[in-house]
């Protein structure tokens, strides 16, 4: 490609703990002390010390060390878009380790443009730290086309590396988003990379949810939703939707290349990193990949929209939970797509497979495989509904309603001061849960918080559930696919990139995160929080 010379290949500068510009970072009222081994500028290690800490709340939350250093680094808000035109690129991992190298592939733009590495977080409130840039590129000329698969209609890029980028050892866990920027701004696009530390053993995994970014990322006109033409078949889309996506391809134009990240996954990580949680980060694919790792951590987050599992997914979970892994489920619709995984050119598991219940008997393994045929988890031809993992079932999408609390002495609700039938206006959006009996287990389940969602017809409510696995870990779930986004409180990052704070709302979310990352945070919750069934009084 143009622009490439001899030493493209590892282009770039590391960036200092001092050479971002931003404010002087102030401890925020929530934040834990900072201990004598967590000055910033000091190595920040996942090793370093990890310890209990007392919130002003008087709730007790597992600290890390080099968390709280890592946010009291200079933060800027330059990784911010405010850009008017798309640069599209993809990267050929969606995680890395560190000191692995990283292939990043872009469309670039007809002048010259530079890559830049962000680190996502708390930082003061501005959300992202600069961690590396790259040399300038020469701009053009534009990449080949994309092909399209007959039979799947898998939309794929077969492009030109432009740079590959060390992990360097300094840089801690956690999201990252490249920023590919023209000197003045006006294009711009991101591509999402999560650092992961396989030797974790930290309270909280953070799960990014890259194959339901996949699902839906449309990029040549087709998703595992649409596809050329008009003619749709029943929930699911066109006729001429991709039947497999592929990750060697950008992301479309929703959030700039980031989908679902800065709405549904970055408010958590914002609040995480602000309390200076011991937290890790991985992807779905990396669950997929080695599930035996998540009986390391203490707690699983699986955020705002985490729709397309594999068995390998999902089974890792469904163990970890009898091992005292407990698992928050902040969102609604989780596990409801069956996929499978697959090796693209670029490496494994990058194919994604998914029929759905509609066109399931195209599958090749109809017939031949059915406990892997990728039609709905809850549909056949060997039905696994999602409740019996999550608590609770998808019910539908475009949800407006108020959630209302059915159960305000439930652990979650501690120090809020809500009462039974209190309303927390707008926290039920988007995609919704509830509890279905006819489903079968857990009976142990306890509701919430139970919400009517009337735009969607009469009957139809959203429901909050726990319960617990004896002996083993317990399970919360929200039951909206919006809870992620309205714990967005980061005044200092434009509304238009994560979404105002509700008055009298978030903060009463923030405090019920607190509280579930204090029990979940300190073990298995069925031994100090056993889920008591109050279904029966909603049936």
């Amino acid at each position: 490609m143009a622009g490439l010379g001899a030493g493209a290949w590892d282009l770039g500068e590391r960036v200092g703990p001092h050479a971002v510009a931003g404010h002087t970072p102030r401890a925020a009222s929530h934040r834990p002390l900072t201990s004598a081994a967590a000055q910033p500028g000091n190595s920040v290690h996942e090793a370093d010390t990890v310890h209990t800490v007392t919130l002003d709340s008087g709730v007790v939350v597992p600290s890390a060390d080099w968390v709280v250093a890592e946010n009291q680094r200079p933060g800027t808000l330059a990784w911010v878009m405010s850009a008017t035109s798309r640069i599209y690129g993809y990267a050929d991992r969606v995680s890395a380790l560190r000191g692995d190298q990283v292939t990043l592939f872009v469309d670039p733009p007809p002048v010259p443009y530079h890559v830049e590495l962000y680190r996502m977080g708390y930082y003061a409130g501005l959300g992202g730290r600069l961690v590396w840039r790259s040399a300038t590129v020469a701009g053009g000329p534009s990449q080949p086309p994309f092909t399209v698969a007959p039979g799947t209609n898998m939309v794929e890029c077969q492009w030109q590396p432009t740079m590959r980028v060390g992990i360097d050892a300094a840089w801690p866990p956690g999201a990252y988003l490249f920023k590919l920027t023209n000197a003045d701004g006006s294009s711009a696009g991101y591509i999402p990379l999560c650092v992961r530390d396989d030797d974790s053993t930290a309270a909280f995994a953070i799960m990014h949810s890259v194959t339901t970014w996949q699902a839906y990322n449309a990029y040549g006109g087709r998703s595992l939703y649409v596809g050329p033409g008009t003619v749709r078949i029943g929930e699911t889309g066109s006729v001429n939707r991709s039947r497999v996506v592929s990750f060697d391809r950008p992301y479309d134009q929703r959030g700039w290349g980031a989908p679902d990240f800065t709405g549904n996954e970055f408010p958590l990580i914002f609040l995480a990193e602000s309390l200076g949680l011991d937290v890790t980060y991985f992807t779905d694919v990396d669950l997929h990949q080695t599930p035996e790792r998540l009986a390391r951590h203490r707690c699983l987050f699986s955020l705002g929209h985490d729709e397309y599992w594999s068995s390998a997914m999902r089974d890792g979970a469904a163990q970890a939970l009898t091992q005292g892994v407990n698992l928050a489920f902040l969102g609604a619709n989780a596990v409801y797509r069956h996929i499978r995984m697959e090796p693209s050119p670029l490496g494994l598991d990058r194919h994604q497979v998914c029929y759905k219940t509609d066109l399931a008997k195209e599958d090749p393994l109809w017939g031949i495989d059915p406990a892997e045929v990728t039609s709905n988890w809850p549909d056949g031809p060997v039905p696994r509904p999602e409740q019996q993992l999550v608590g609770s079932q998808y019910v539908d999408v475009d949800a407006k309603a108020d959630m209302v609390v059915v159960d305000p002495g439930a652990w979650i609700f501690r120090g809020t001061g809500l009462a039974a039938g209190q309303h927390l206006s707008s926290v039920v959006e988007g995609e919704y849960d509830c509890y279905e009996p006819a489903l079968g287990p857990p009976s142990n389940v306890s509701i919430l918080a139970h919400s009517p969602v009337a735009n969607r017809g009469h009957g139809r409510v959203s429901d909050m559930t726990y319960y617990s696995v004896a002996g083993g870990g317990g399970v919360l779930a929200t039951g909206s696919a919006m809870f992620v986004a309205k714990l967005s409180n980061a005044p200092r990052i434009d509304s238009n990139i994560v979404f105002p704070a509700v008055p009298g709302v978030t903060p009463v979310l923030w405090r019920m995160m607190e509280n579930v990352f204090s029990v979940f945070g300190a073990g298995p919750a069925s031994s100090t929080e056993p889920s008591v069934a109050t279904w029966h009084q909603f049936d």
